[in-house]
């Protein structure tokens, strides 16, 4: 028996199968849109870029310790480096920055997209400062310097200068601070807290004093601290690096011949007047161990952090007969030496009368 045809069934099933194929095809079409919309979204998101640097090809920014990702949001944008806020936002949701801030100085650049940021702000991996420090006169000043450049504020730095037990373990006093206190350009991370500071001091002067230096110490009979008490001293008398060996002589002779030193920058020390540029013979009346016109040898320590050069130059004293110095008539900063008392009080009578006539009398 044959099978019957229906025509107009069959025309019904092919025309239902046309727009089953059409439907199909508007679905895939959409869901097609759609994600190349939701692509096109996540690139412009994660990867187009997002930070503005203005004229300068990189940024910096500081995110203290403890930050939360609102205060971090704060800083981009009140430094006008986010282009587009509200995809920095969802990038760094999306990738969970809220729960994983760092503090740190980080470098931006004016290429980075919302990925490379927020990956660089949650890695930690931060841009180190440098740190540089000198011309110090007392630890109060060396913690205002420290703290304009790191993350510890400069109350913490003082606080941690006066804590006996602290510097117990560095084995130091607060008079003998400086000796393990080096000036040079360091490299620190910018959220580096005053104890890791300190720390951090204490191994570089370790290692400052490592090879030659150390040899130079046991040749010339003194300590790291009576070197960097006496170069506190040289770094005071002179600026000049070609003449600091010949002022460490003049010192070290007075030392061996069991002399007072007599050194004027002792006395505005011991005086705290460090704009005092004339010292006088009522100066010298002051009743302290840093005033060598009183007590013999060394004061109790350094005066001033002094520089590298000094510490060199007082373990390379010119080996002289000179036992005193004066400054130079003509202010250039160098200084007539004298074997005797004779030819000293000449050279200050000169230097005196050369004060006079600028009208310099403190």
């Amino acid at each position: 028996m044959s099978e019957y045809y229906h025509p107009r069934y069959s025309n019904v099933t092919r025309s239902r199968k046309r727009k089953s194929s059409r439907a199909g095809w508007w679905i895939f079409f959409i869901i097609l849109m759609l994600g190349l919309a939701g692509a096109w979204y996540g690139y412009r998101t994660f990867l187009t870029d997002n930070v503005y640097t203005a004229s300068e090809k990189e940024a910096f920014i500081n995110i203290p310790t403890g930050s939360t990702f609102q205060e971090v949001k704060q800083t981009l944008y009140s430094h006008g480096l986010i282009i587009n806020r509200k995809s920095f936002e969802l990038a760094a949701r999306l990738q969970k920055y809220e729960q994983a801030v760092k503090p740190g100085r980080y470098r931006l650049t004016d290429d980075m997209s919302n990925l490379e940021l927020v990956r660089l702000l949650r890695s930690g991996n931060q841009s180190p400062v440098k740190v540089i420090f000198n011309n110090i006169r007392v630890p109060e000043q060396l913690a205002g310097r420290i703290s304009k450049q790191i993350e510890a504020d400069s109350v913490s730095i003082i606080s941690l200068l006066n804590d006996s037990s602290f510097l117990d373990t560095l084995g130091v006093t607060r008079s003998s601070l400086f000796t393990i206190i080096i000036p040079n350009t360091y490299e620190f991370y910018w959220n580096t807290d005053a104890r890791a500071f300190m720390k951090r001091m204490k191994k570089e002067s370790d290692k400052f004093w490592e090879g030659p230096r150390s040899e130079k110490l046991s040749r010339i009979n003194m300590n790291r601290h009576e070197v960097i008490t006496l170069a506190s001293i040289v770094e005071k008398e002179t600026n000049k690096n070609d003449e600091k060996a010949r002022v460490a002589g003049v010192y070290v002779n007075r030392l061996k011949n069991g002399w007072m030193l007599e050194a004027d920058p002792t006395l505005v020390f011991a005086h705290g007047d460090f704009e005092m540029r004339r010292v006088l013979s009522s100066h010298k009346q002051i009743d302290s161990p840093y005033n060598t016109y009183k007590y013999r040898g060394l004061p109790p320590g350094p005066i001033c952090l002094p520089s590298i050069a000094s510490i060199d130059a007082v373990l390379d004293y010119e080996n002289h007969d000179f036992m005193f110095f004066c400054a130079k008539e003509d202010f250039s900063g160098y200084h007539n030496f004298a074997r005797t008392l004779e030819q000293h009080s000449l050279n200050a009578w000169k230097y005196q009368q050369a004060l006079n006539r600028r009208n310099i009398y403190r």
